[in-house]
């Protein structure tokens, strides 16, 4: 009787792209800390079309390497996740700025039922040289910041790349991104799914590739930000427009009902204009929340949350466009009053302080109207290609 081998616990994964002077080093710190630590596993290497002989030094180091013709750092770490045999799996960069050899604190936590268990150099330390100051100083905290405010997560360092976790978990996930924002999807995702995630304190070295970082410090961090907008659309425009149109809006009735404004202070055209540009923009910003959101949900970068599936019989195609044809209809009574009333008065001269004050508000109804009815038919449009994609 023949008994099968017990999987592995542990895939150490690393993507390979022309790392020759660096991946055998970190596959062999890999093997001799799951020899010293006793952990059953595997390293594997994702090598994603290296040219200068990286696949076959992480072989000869005792590595399983796999060949991702889709370049990208997600791509590559897509695949190894895939072809991975751990349970567990410890990703990193293979160019030794990781100590592959000292990973029990990741093991540790992963068996004690963490699904996500991030790297933090700042509380690990930094050493000198291994991380530009524009990257160390501003652009990690910020986007950590950013990252902590947007998803109700307390990680310190969400660009760490050395990170661990549940493969079962991952998997679940259904990451997509094949770029350097994958390891913002990956953290944004796990909070989203509200996945258990600790830390573990890391220190980073300076790299030893000998070579130019495949990192670009501002392509690669708009990347990431825009990544995290397009998750949490909340932050960028809809509090930022709930904000504007409630000001606008109150401002343009009070200015409509009294002409001196409130205590006695100038009110006049002027202040109505920038005023209806605020709900204008406002409502905009609203409109445009909603439909990133849908549109994150449509193409699977984040799931259908769940008051979008409570709403869903409220906002339909129809509401929306009964609300922005009422709207619009609010605003052309108004103006083909004000053109009775000027007819009334033999269609003689303006004052024009008199008459914008309650032009501005019927053109601004008249404009949100719009925007609202035609923001309605595009989430239709969205939803009909989404069902029939489903369909398919």
């Amino acid at each position: 009787m023949i008994v099968a081998a017990a999987p592995p616990e542990l895939t150490v994964l690393m993507p390979c792209l022309n790392e020759a002077r660096t991946v055998g080093a970190c596959v062999q710190a890999a093997r001799s800390f799951m020899e010293r630590a006793g952990v059953r596993g595997e390293v594997l290497v994702a090598d994603n079309g290296s040219n200068d002989g990286s696949a076959e030094i992480a072989g000869a180091a005792g590595a399983r390497v796999i060949r991702v013709p889709q370049r990208g750092y997600g791509a590559a770490l897509m695949a190894g996740v895939a072809a991975a045999e751990g349970r567990f799996i410890i990703m990193g960069d293979a160019d030794c700025s990781y100590d592959f050899a000292e990973l029990d604190g990741f093991v540790a936590k992963l068996r004690a039922g963490a699904d996500l268990v991030m790297g933090n150099r700042f509380r690990g330390g930094i050493a000198p040289d291994a991380m530009p100051a524009l990257h160390r100083y501003i652009g990690n905290p910020v986007l950590s910041f950013i990252g902590r405010l947007f998803f109700r997560t307390k990680i310190g360092d969400f660009h760490c790349g050395l990170r661990g976790f549940s493969r079962e978990a991952v998997l679940r996930l259904g990451l997509i991104t094949p770029g350097m924002e994958f390891a913002s999807e990956l953290v944004a995702k796990a909070a989203l799914a509200r996945l258990r995630i600790e830390e573990v304190p890391t220190t980073l070295r300076p790299d030893d590739r000998g070579r130019p970082s495949h990192l670009r410090t501002w392509r690669d961090g708009w990347r990431h930000l825009r990544f995290l907008l397009l998750f949490c659309p909340r932050w960028l425009f809809l509090y930022p427009g709930a904000a504007l149109l409630s000001f606008g809006f109150a401002g343009l009735v009070l200015g409509a009902a009294l002409p001196q404004g409130p205590g006695g202070l100038p009110f006049g055209i002027h202040t109505l204009l920038y005023l209806a540009g605020a709900t204008i923009l406002g409502l905009q910003f609203i409109v445009f929340a909603f439909l990133s959101k849908w549109i994150a949900v449509v193409a699977g970068l984040v799931p259908e949350p769940t008051w979008m599936g409570r709403w869903a019989s409220t906002f339909k195609i129809e509401n929306g466009l009964m609300l922005g044809l009422a709207l619009f209809a609010t605003g052309l009574v108004w103006s083909l009053w004000l053109t009775f009333d000027w007819g009334r008065r033999g269609f003689g001269a303006l004052n024009p302080v008199e008459t914008m004050r309650y032009a501005i508000p019927a053109v601004t109804l008249m404009a949100c109207g719009m925007q609202a009815a035609i923001g309605s038919f595009f989430a239709g449009a969205l939803n009909f290609c989404w069902r029939s994609a489903r369909s398919n």
